[in-house]
């Protein structure tokens, strides 16, 4: 019989890997013994890829998978060079280890297609183009290839004497392509040339970074000083009053983040719950990458241990924004005056008195078919509806600016439906009820597909009184 992973032990796993500025090895001695006496030792499971999720989270993923799922003893790690490390354990039959390679995101793919890894991290989502390569593997962006790990946001750091405390994204580009180059640019800037550091092009972090804020027209300054490591990036952006940088939220360390303000939405702090709902411009899916049909027994199982809510909790407690459902209060936050008034005020009085769950449900593109991330949140948000049957949901359906006003409104209708029958499938007996808020309220810019993908949303309101909802 499996044990639950205590609190306490977590925190002690975590507590390895946060070491020396969250480098996220523990360097530990293997003996000196020669290569010809060393006991062979079996790989029992090799994930490469992404350095902001093999830095910490996978090595204490894969410690405690180690301990609770294969009740191993003795855990340490091996590591030979910068960013690549080995778990060992020992068993009963001899040692056995977990192979993480921390390179970027990009070697995730390749290393999949030539067969180096069981599993690909990724800090961005897989491209056209390396779907195509691995479309032996089956459909990389299916939910049975592509899992969402948790989610990240990249936060945009400056010192933290630094006066400035919030941006428009549009600053944050001219910053990062050499438009702005001094300080006092900016409103309330101090004097001197800016210094910008950024993720190398391995980096999934970076890539996010380029296809959200940059453009080919506007590519990242040639001048810029890269980082293949995000502490090392933190660390000297936290040191330099004239720095700034990019990278993932536990790696903020001694630096400030700055709210960011997207076109026709206000400036929004990178925090858990604006993350969880992704409502904030850098936020982003951590993801891992499988075979449709893995030959590794280990990789299915890992995959639904990362996925469990013991590995979500490690998720958390690695500084990333775990997928476990929780509510907030809501902040008031200033928008743009809506195109139809009523419609706004009908989701405030939907809403008013609930409150708002840590995820949001998003679709694919003129389409009411829910992406990866929505079918893994429908099965959390049933168990926990079950588990409180006397409160109540509302559902409220948004959509990107695309085509007509009218026909948005019915489409964003139809994704709050959509949802509200999944529930009711999977035997949901809580009172449900949608709303339709079409095009308002965007959290993003419609002017490119990153923003309009966050707009294509059902948001999921919760309380324990029965909401007052306007007729439609």
């Amino acid at each position: 019989m499996k044990k639950f992973l205590p609190k306490a032990a977590i925190s002690l796993i975590i507590m390895l890997f946060l070491i020396a500025g969250g480098t996220g090895a523990l360097h530990a001695e293997i003996g000196e013994d020669s290569e010809s006496d060393a006991p062979p030792i079996e790989i029992l499971l090799r994930l490469h890829g992404s350095n902001t999720i093999g830095a910490r989270l996978v090595p204490a993923l894969a410690t405690a998978y180690l301990k609770e799922e294969l009740g191993v003893k003795n855990v340490r790690v091996q590591t030979d060079t910068a960013n690549e490390l080995i778990l060992l354990a020992d068993t009963p039959d001899g040692i056995v280890g977990i192979e993480i390679y921390s390179h970027g995101s990009t070697t995730a793919f390749k290393d999949l297609l030539s067969e180096r890894c069981d599993i690909g991290m990724a800090s961005r989502q897989i491209k056209d183009k390396e779907k195509e390569e691995l479309a032996h593997l089956g459909d990389m962006g299916s939910s049975a290839c592509e899992h969402v790990l948790g989610l990240d946001g990249i936060a945009v750091i400056v010192h933290k004497n630094n006066p400035i405390s919030s941006m428009p994204i549009e600053a944050i580009r001219d910053i990062f392509t050499g438009k702005i180059s001094n300080w006092d640019q900016l409103p309330g800037g101090i004097q001197g040339r800016i210094e910008v550091h950024a993720r190398d092009n391995k980096s999934g972090t970076y890539d996010t970074f380029k296809s959200i804020v940059l453009s080919k027209e506007s590519p990242l300054l040639e001048n810029a000083i890269r980082h293949e490591s995000n502490s090392k990036l933190s660390d000297t952006v936290s040191n330099n009053p004239l720095a700034i940088g990019f990278t993932g939220l536990p790696y903020i360390l001694r630096a400030k983040a700055l709210s960011l303000a997207d076109i026709s939405s206000p400036p929004i702090f990178p925090d858990s719950n604006t993350v969880a709902t992704e409502d904030y411009a850098l936020s982003r899916r951590l993801y891992l990458y499988t075979p449709a049909k893995p030959v590794n027994k280990h990789t299915k199982s890992f995959i639904d241990f990362a996925l469990s809510n013991i590995g979500q909790r490690l998720v958390a407690d690695s500084g990333f924004v775990d997928q476990n459902i929780k509510t907030f209060v809501a902040k008031n936050q200033e928008q743009l005056p809506p195109q139809k008034d009523d419609v706004v005020k009908q989701i405030e009085n939907a809403t008013k008195k609930l409150e708002r769950a840590t995820m949001n449900f998003r679709f694919h593109p003129n389409s009411i078919r829910l992406d990866n991330r929505a079918e893994q949140d429908l099965l959390r948000l049933t168990t926990m509806m079950k588990n409180e049957p006397q409160r109540q949901i509302v559902l409220v359906g948004f959509s990107d600016s695309d085509g007509d006003y009218d026909a948005n409104m019915t489409l964003s209708t139809k994704r709050a439906q959509v949802l509200q029958d999944r529930l009711r499938q999977l035997e949901v007996k809580n009172d449900i009820n949608i709303i339709s808020g079409g095009e308002e309220l965007p959290v993003a810019a419609n002017s490119n597909d990153k923003g309009k993908e966050k707009n294509r949303r059902v948001e999921v309101w919760i309380g324990k009184g029965a909401p007052e909802i306007a007729k439609q």
